[in-house]
């Protein structure tokens, strides 16, 4: 029944997702070009806000635990599981004030409205992951970003999203090079729940009245302990709170 309900409501909700992003993309050029990366940002949060408002009409509600937490005033980088491309929506609106920037996949970079422009001009990087070289060159440029400007790179050290919660291994080189080039972050983990159950048919229909659960866990102080002790302490945190 719930699948029959989902096929109306996702031809809906992917017309409104598809128009969000055809009209921002303008929006976006704009802002960056005339105005500069604080306007861009506006931009890009509110249509965050917009595509997290967008699937409350498929009965999705979110629950951000210890979003308080998160410093300020400091590079951060978060470390997640992943399960779906709502985790990055989610992390944009309701972790704004930090600035949340992403390692994406070089493929993302071209072709998506609005979606591969403020991957390419908002301070996110595109990695080639069949080219180990310039993938670590740019989390390094990452990592040196976010040292001097005080914002935030977002991983996903599982690599890849799982398609039904389970966590794959964590890598460690993407959190390792962070770490070395940006000293004075601190690591926090996020463990992420029931995002995959969006996608759990595939792409459509969409599924309907899941409650996304994003736990925020205590921040590790990169300079306090050697990064084998952080990497482990982060893959766990994140691990023992997936359901």
């Amino acid at each position: 029944m719930e699948k029959l309900i989902s096929y109306p409501l996702s031809v809906i909700y992917y017309l409104l997702f598809g128009t969000l992003l055809v009209l921002f993309h303008p929006i976006q050029w704009i802002c960056f070009n005339l105005f500069g990366y604080k306007v861009h940002k506006k931009s890009v949060d509110i249509l965050n806000f917009f595509l997290v408002a967008n699937t409350y009409l498929l009965g999705t509600r979110y629950k951000i635990e210890n979003l308080s937490s998160l410093p300020s005033g400091v590079p951060i980088i978060i470390a997640a599981n992943h399960q779906s491309l709502y985790d990055i929506s989610t992390m944009i609106w309701f972790m704004r004030k930090i600035h949340p920037k992403f390692i994406s996949k070089i493929e993302l970079g071209k072709g998506i409205p609005s979606i591969s422009y403020n991957l390419k001009h908002g301070g996110s990087v595109l990695i080639d992951r069949k080219d180990p070289k310039q993938s670590l060159s740019e989390i390094r440029k990452m990592a040196e970003y976010i040292e001097i400007n005080k914002r935030t790179a977002v991983i996903f050290p599982e690599g890849t999203r799982s398609k039904n919660g389970k966590p794959r291994r964590f890598a460690e080189n993407g959190l390792k090079i962070l770490c070395k080039y940006a000293p004075s972050a601190y690591v926090i983990p996020v463990t992420i729940n029931n995002s995959w159950k969006m996608t759990k048919w595939g792409s459509f229909p969409m599924g309907l009245g899941n409650k996304l659960i994003f736990t925020i866990h205590e921040p590790l102080a990169v300079k306090d302990m050697p990064f084998p002790t952080l990497f482990e302490k982060t893959e766990q945190a994140v691990i023992d709170r997936i359901i």
